[in-house]
């Protein structure tokens, strides 16, 4: 809300900007104020942090411009406010092309960081039309409406502030698709859950080391992943099938998944998970979870025992795309409107064919490679980069 000089050709209109100490009431008592000059409101915006209040309305300019100067001076005088009163024309100016929303986590979110990002976006030429909180914890969070700049420029200008400021930023097109019913697939290895699976196997194979040392390399993408996963598999050859219910019991979910799959399904999003790890594992995950789609790998059982191989098409780094494909289609959900997080290089390929890819506490290659990056330990912390508030969460949790 700029003051503009008076057009010939625009209807006058007073910015009426009130601050102080909030209370209730007062935004009742502005505007039964203003009604005494019959003005019209053209645009109006409140804020209230840590009890100080800043409410803006911009209305058209009455006959008596003057007297209404005056008795909103009286009204706010009266209540211990600092009033203003600009005189311009018009509305607000037109935005420029380009709507992007901005979401920074940070743990803590510094001034400096902010400093940095927001001079990046005004390189960018870019111009900062709203800010407001999205968390106060387990991060702070904020959300920058932003326009001018095309989306993805201005996410290749902020990526580099970003990593440097070591906060998170998210970058995604404004627009009614923001608030589409969505499809989100998630890794489950060290994303959905803090373990990776096939080393819960080689523990109780007396393995784990050298299986370890092999998915290590694979995530890094120093190995191919199918060719990792039939070695690491090998291991595993005459180990008792029994096991599978303690590996179960032993996996652990990463903090604020519960919440993230929770208020995704109340909020009317399905939710997906695809694993190069194994079906006697995220079966298990599908039914805790409520989920809507899976897809993983199978370890071969014979007599009760594993054989050391895999059955059937194995999901790599290629085959997790095609699932994040295959899902959709089944959720009738465009490619557009999906979301894929994931932590490892064979998450590549998943996270760049998803409207948004989310590196989650991954690899350095894959946080180069993917549209954003958390990297906090908290699961839940995606719901952010949708827009969903912390308020929002605890509504439905």
């Amino acid at each position: 809300m700029n003051a503009q000089v008076a057009r010939a050709d625009e209807p006058r209109t007073l910015l009426v900007k009130v601050f102080g100490k909030d209370r209730p009431g007062l935004t009742t008592g502005l505007f039964t104020t203003l009604a005494g000059y019959g003005v019209d409101v053209v645009d109006f915006e409140q804020v209230v942090i840590r009890g100080r209040i800043v409410l803006v309305a911009l209305v058209t300019a009455p006959p008596a411009e003057g007297e209404l100067r005056a008795t909103v001076h009286q009204w706010a005088d009266a209540r211990k406010l600092q009033a203003e009163v600009i005189s311009g024309s018009g509305d607000n100016r037109p935005r420029g092309e380009g709507r992007s929303h901005v979401t920074v986590l940070g743990n803590p979110l510094t001034a400096a960081a902010l400093a940095a990002l927001t001079a990046r976006i005004t390189e960018a030429g870019g111009n900062i039309d709203r800010v407001f909180r999205l968390a106060k914890y387990p991060v702070t969070a904020v959300e920058l409406n932003v326009s001018g700049v095309l989306t993805e420029e201005l996410r290749a200008a902020l990526a580099p502030e970003a990593a440097a400021q070591r906060v998170d930023v998210a970058v995604v097109a404004s627009g009614l698709q923001r608030r589409a019913k969505r499809l989100v697939v998630m890794d489950v290895d060290s994303t959905l859950i803090q373990d990776e699976v096939i080393e819960l196997f080689a523990a109780h194979a007396g393995c784990e080391e050298k299986v370890a040392e092999v998915t290590a390399a694979a995530m890094r993408g120093e190995l191919d992943f199918a060719e990792s996963l039939r070695a690491r598999v090998a291991l595993l050859e005459g180990l008792d099938a029994s096991v599978v219910e303690k590996v179960r019991a032993e996996v652990r979910l990463t903090p604020g998944a519960r919440t993230l799959i929770r208020t995704l399904k109340r909020l009317g999003y399905q939710v997906a998970i695809v694993s190069g790890g194994f079906t006697q594992v995220t079966d298990d995950l599908v039914e805790r979870l409520g989920l809507d789609f899976a897809a993983a790998n199978t370890l071969e059982v014979v007599d009760g025992k594993f054989t050391g191989r895999v059955v059937g098409e194995i999901v790599d780094r290629a085959g997790k795309a095609r699932m994040l494909r295959r899902f959709a289609a089944e959720a009738g959900v465009p490619l557009e409107q999906t979301v894929a997080i994931g932590d490892g290089a064979n998450d590549l390929d998943m996270l760049n064919t998803a409207g948004l890819g989310v590196a989650f506490n991954a690899k350095p290659v894959v946080r180069e490679a993917a549209h954003t990056a958390v990297n906090v330990p908290f699961l839940d912390t995606v719901l952010y980069l949708l827009g969903i508030t912390r308020d929002e969460v605890e509504e439905v949790v």
